[in-house]
C-alpha cells in the first residue's frame, strides 16, 4: 500500500468513527441524469405539525431513490437555497458547494472545476471535464452552458467521475439541473428584486391546466444592473448586466401509459464584456513601461481607478433550445425517449487585455461562436424483487464555428516592434519612423491609429454514440451489488484557418504611399509593414491563409462497480470503483495539434447515516483518483510573443467529503458541508521545462459552507424566515508552475490566491395565506473582494498586466406575489 493510500484509509476510518460519535448529519450525494424532488417543509407540513427532517428523493441513478440510499457523493441544492442566496446562475452557488468552482465572469465562456479537475480552454476543439445537464439533456460546452435560472426545482451536483451513468465529459463529475414541470393545479407567481448598483430583476410564472390530462407552464425573467465599476475618465459603467430569458413547457397524457413533455428555452444576453484594471504603473505618454515588468511593484486593483478604451466591447448571446421527453409504461418496465435541439450564437467581443486607455498599449481579444446540437436518448428500465436495471442508447451531434481574434492598433504594434528590436530603422520604431519622414516632407498621411486584427477560424463537427447499462442486484435484504458499463465512441472533424493580419485603413494608406513612390525613396519595401504579431508560432507561419482539416475518433469503455450494505434502516456504507472519460480534441489556436482522450479512475468509500429521533443525518466519504492526460491550452511565456499551446499532465488526489443536516427544533435548521483534497501532479513538465511532478496543482486543501435557517411562525400574522449562509475556500497551494503562470505568490500587493470567504443573508416575511412575501437580502455582507485572475497577454511585449476582481457587497429588497 502506498503512503497516500494508507493516509486515505486512516482518514476514512477517522471520518466514519468521528461522524458516528458526533451529532452530525447528511451529505447529499448522487449523480444527475434524472430529476429529484425535495419540497420545503413550509410548503408540505401543516403549521401545527412537528417538523421532521425532509426525505430527499433523487433520480441520480436513473431510478427514483431516497438520497440516503444512493451510494454516490452528491449534494442537492433546492429552490429554497437558490432563493436564499439570490442566485441567478450556477456561478452564484459554487461557493456553497465545497469542491465546486464556477468561473462565471464571462457567461459565454465559463469554466467548471470539481474536485480539483477542470479544462482550461475556451476553444471548440476541447470539451469540459464537468458535464452540465438540463432535465437529462447534455448542455454541451462553451457559450450554451451557463444560462440564467428559469423555474429551477433543484440542482444535483455529483462529485467524482460519472462515465457510466452520464457518459462523455463527466470525468470530474456532473451537474444536473431539474426544472419544474407543468402541474395539474392553476398557479401564478411573480417576484421583483431591486438593489444597489441599479439592480432590477423581475421574474414571473403561470401554470395553467388544460383539461384533466394537460397543462401549460410559462415563465420569464428580466435582469439588469449598472455594475459596480465605472470608468475613471468617462464615467461609463464598465460591467453592466443585461439579459432576459423565458421558458415554456406543455405536458400531456396519451392514454393511461404515455406522457409527453415539450419545452422551449430562450435567452438573450447583451452587455459589455469583462472589464480589466491595469496594475502596472504607467509613465507619462509617450513613454511605455520598462521591460521586464517588476512584479513586486504591481498595484492593487481594488484601490486604484479603472480606465478602459476597448472599442466595441460587448458580450452577446442568443440561445434557443427545444426538448421533448416521452415516457411510456410497459408491464415489464418503462421507456423514456429524450429528444433535444439546442442552438446559440455568442460573442465575447473586445475584451480588454491591457487595462489601460492608451492606444500605444492597446490590445483586446474577441471570441465568437455559433453552435447547433441535437441529442437523442432511449432509456429502458425495469425492476424485480432482486434486480433494478437501466439500459439504453444515445446519440449526440454538435456543429460549431468559432473565430478567435486579437485586436490592436498600429500604435501598440509599434511598441511591440520597438520592445522586441524588430524594426530595421534608426529609431527602433517602424510606423513611428515613417510618420516622422512623412511629417518632414509635409505628406498629410499617417501610419498610426489604424486598427489591426489577427484571427483564427475553426469549425468542429462532433458525433458521439453510446450504449449503456446499469444493474443493481439486491443480493440480500441488506447487501446490494451494482455493475454499470458504457461504451462511447466520439468522432470529430476539425479545421483551422489562420489568415494574415487585416488592417484595411492601414493598407489603403500604404497603397497611397506606394503610388507616390515613397517606399522607393525611403528604401523600405511595402511588404515590411505586412506581418503578424499574435499568431506567429511555426505552424501558423507556415500555413497563413491555408485551410487545414483533420479527423479523429476515440472509443472508451467506462465501468462502474459498487457495493453498498445497509447495517440497519438508517445506516448504509458503500465502496465504489468508477471510471470517467473525456474525449480527445484539438487546440483551436495551434494548427494540427491533438489531445488524446482523458481517463480517470476513482475509488471511493463512505457512509450515510440518519438519526430520526434527533432529526439529523450525515454523509461522509473518502476518495482517491488518478487522472491521466488532463487536457489544457496554456499560455506559453517562453517565446518573445506569448502563444497558446497544447499542454497535458497527469494528476492524482485523495480527499474527503462531508455533509450534514440537522433540524434542531421545529423552526431552526442547520446544515454544513466540507471538502478536503490533496491534489498533486503525478507526472508533468511545463512548457517552460520545469518538472513539477509531486507538487500541488494549486487546488486549496479545504473548502466548507455552513447554513442557518430559522422559521418563526406567527399564526395569522404570517411567517418570518431568516437565513444566513457562509462559505470558505482555502488559499491556493502555490507551485513552480502556478508562479510561472502568475496565478499565485507573485506580488505582496495582490495576495493572489488568498483564502476567500462569502457571507449571504436573507430575511423574509410571508403572509398567512402565502400570497405575499417581502424580503431583504444581502450578498457578500463582509464586502470581501478578491483578485481572481490576471491578464498577462501583453506582459512581455507591452509591459501591461490587467487584473479582474470579484464582486463587492450587494443588497436589496424583494417583493413576491403568489396565487
Amino acid at each position: 500500500m502506498s503512503l497516500k493510500q494508507g493516509v486515505l484509509c486512516t482518514c476514512l476510518r477517522r471520518a466514519i468513527v468521528g461522524a458516528c460519535a458526533l451529532p452530525l448529519a447528511a451529505l447529499a450525494q448522487q449523480p444527475p441524469e434524472a430529476p429529484a424532488q425535495a419540497q420545503p417543509a413550509a410548503e408540505t407540513a401543516p403549521a401545527d405539525a412537528t417538523q421532521t427532517l425532509d426525505r430527499i428523493i433523487v433520480t441520480a441513478q436513473s431510478r427514483e431513490q431516497e438520497l440516503q440510499d444512493v451510494p454516490i457523493a452528491l449534494q442537492v441544492i433546492d429552490a429554497q437555497i437558490i432563493e436564499d442566496v439570490a442566485a441567478e446562475d450556477l456561478g452564484d452557488l459554487d461557493s456553497f458547494v465545497p469542491g465546486l468552482v464556477v468561473d462565471s465572469q464571462q457567461p459565454t465562456q465559463p469554466n467548471f472545476e470539481l474536485r480539483g479537475i477542470s479544462t482550461s480552454d475556451f476553444g471548440i476543439g476541447t470539451d469540459p471535464a464537468v458535464g452540465v445537464y438540463v432535465d437529462g439533456v447534455y448542455a454541451g460546452r462553451g457559450g450554451g452552458v451557463l444560462l440564467p435560472f428559469t423555474d429551477v426545482e433543484r440542482i444535483e451536483v455529483l462529485k467524482g467521475p460519472q462515465g457510466t451513468l452520464f457518459g462523455r465529459n463527466t470525468a470530474a463529475g456532473a451537474i444536473s439541473i431539474i426544472t419544474r414541470k407543468p402541474g395539474n393545479e392553476q398557479e401564478a407567481r411573480a417576484k421583483l428584486r431591486l438593489g444597489n448598483y441599479g439592480k432590477q430583476y423581475f421574474e414571473a410564472m403561470l401554470n395553467q391546466p388544460v383539461g384533466e390530462d394537460s397543462a401549460f407552464r410559462i415563465n420569464g425573467l428580466f435582469n439588469h444592473s449598472d455594475g459596480w465599476i465605472n470608468d475613471a475618465v468617462t464615467g461609463e459603467h464598465l460591467n453592466p448586466e443585461n439579459n432576459w430569458a423565458t421558458r415554456a413547457a406543455f405536458r400531456t397524457r396519451f392514454g393511461d401509459n404515455t406522457t409527453a413533455t415539450v419545452s422551449w428555452d430562450h435567452e438573450s444576453l447583451d452587455q459589455r464584456a469583462q472589464v480589466t484594471t491595469g496594475i502596472v504603473a504607467l509613465p507619462p505618454a509617450p513613454a511605455t513601461p520598462t521591460l521586464p515588468i517588476d512584479e513586486s511593484a504591481y498595484l492593487d486593483p481594488r484601490k486604484i481607478p479603472t480606465a478602459n478604451d476597448a472599442v466595441g466591447s460587448n458580450e452577446f448571446r442568443r440561445f434557443d433550445g427545444v426538448t421533448l421527453i416521452v415516457d411510456h409504461a410497459f408491464e415489464w418496465g418503462g421507456l423514456t425517449s429524450t429528444t433535444s435541439w439546442r442552438d446559440y450564437d455568442a460573442a465575447n467581443a473586445a475584451v480588454d487585455e491591457d487595462g489601460t486607455n492608451r492606444l500605444d498599449l492597446y490590445v483586446d481579444s474577441t471570441n465568437t461562436e455559433s453552435n447547433t446540437s441535437v441529442y437523442q436518448e432511449f432509456k429502458f428500465n425495469g425492476s424485480s424483487d432482486r434486480l433494478d436495471w437501466v439500459a439504453g442508447a444515445s446519440y449526440f451531434r454538435e456543429k460549431a464555428d468559432q473565430t478567435s481574434e486579437v485586436n490592436t492598433y498600429t500604435d501598440a504594434v509599434d511598441t511591440i516592434v520597438r520592445n522586441l528590436g524588430m524594426a530595421p530603422t534608426p529609431t527602433g520604431t517602424l510606423f513611428g519612423y515613417v510618420d516622422q519622414q512623412l511629417q518632414a516632407f509635409g505628406v498629410p498621411l499617417t501610419l498610426m491609429g489604424h486598427r489591426w486584427n489577427e484571427r483564427f477560424t475553426n469549425t468542429a463537427d462532433t458525433r458521439a454514440y453510446a450504449l449503456f447499462g446499469d444493474v443493481i442486484w439486491h443480493a440480500t435484504d441488506r447487501l446490494n451489488l451494482t455493475f454499470g458499463l458504457r461504451y462511447t465512441r466520439d468522432e470529430k472533424d476539425f479545421s483551422w484557418l489562420n489568415t494574415q493580419r487585416t488592417a484595411p485603413t492601414l493598407d489603403a494608406t500604404l497603397d497611397q504611399l506606394e503610388a507616390m513612390g515613397f517606399f522607393a525613396l525611403a528604401g523600405i519595401p511595402k511588404e515590411t509593414f505586412v506581418f503578424d504579431v499574435a499568431f506567429i508560432d511555426p505552424p501558423a507561419m507556415l500555413n497563413k491563409g491555408v485551410l487545414n482539416r483533420t479527423s479523429q475518433s476515440w472509443t472508451d469503455l467506462s465501468p462502474r462497480f459498487v457495493v453498498d450494505y445497509h447495517f440497519n434502516d438508517d445506516t448504509m456504507g458503500y465502496a465504489s470503483l468508477a471510471k470517467g472519460y473525456k474525449a480527445g480534441g484539438f487546440n483551436s489556436l495551434q494548427i494540427d495539434s491533438e489531445f488524446d482522450n482523458e481517463d480517470v479512475w476513482n475509488f471511493e468509500t463512505g457512509i450515510k447515516q440518519a438519526f430520526p429521533d434527533l432529526r439529523l443525518s450525515y454523509n461522509a466519504s473518502a476518495f482517491y483518483y488518478v487522472y491521466d492526460n488532463r487536457q489544457a491550452v496554456r499560455l506559453d511565456m517562453t517565446t518573445a510573443i506569448p502563444r497558446y499551446v497544447v499542454d497535458t499532465s497527469d494528476l492524482e488526489a485523495f480527499g474527503l467529503d462531508f455533509d450534514t443536516r440537522w433540524q434542531v427544533t421545529d423552526g431552526l435548521a442547520l446544515d454544513f458541508n466540507a471538502s478536503y483534497i490533496d491534489s498533486t501532479y503525478k507526472d508533468y513538465v511545463t512548457p517552460e521545462g520545469v518538472d513539477v511532478s509531486g507538487q500541488p496543482t494549486g487546488i486549496p486543501k479545504w473548502s466548507a459552507a455552513v447554513g442557518i435557517d430559522y422559521l418563526w411562525r406567527m399564526n395569522d400574522a404570517g411567517d418570518l424566515r431568516f437565513t444566513l449562509r457562509h462559505a470558505y475556500r482555502g488559499a491556493t497551494r502555490c507551485s513552480d508552475e502556478s508562479q510561472s503562470q502568475g496565478t499565485c505568490g507573485i506580488s505582496p500587493a495582490l495576495d493572489l490566491g488568498e483564502s476567500q470567504q462569502l457571507t449571504n443573508a436573507r430575511i423574509a416575511w410571508t403572509s398567512a395565506q402565502g400570497h405575499w412575501t417581502w424580503a431583504l437580502y444581502g450578498r457578500n455582507l463582509l464586502d470581501n473582494q478578491y483578485i481572481n485572475s490576471l491578464g498577462t497577454y501583453g506582459k512581455t511585449v507591452l509591459g501591461t498586466v490587467g487584473a479582474r476582481v470579484t464582486e463587492p457587497r450587494t443588497y436589496g429588497v424583494e417583493v413576491g406575489v403568489k396565487f
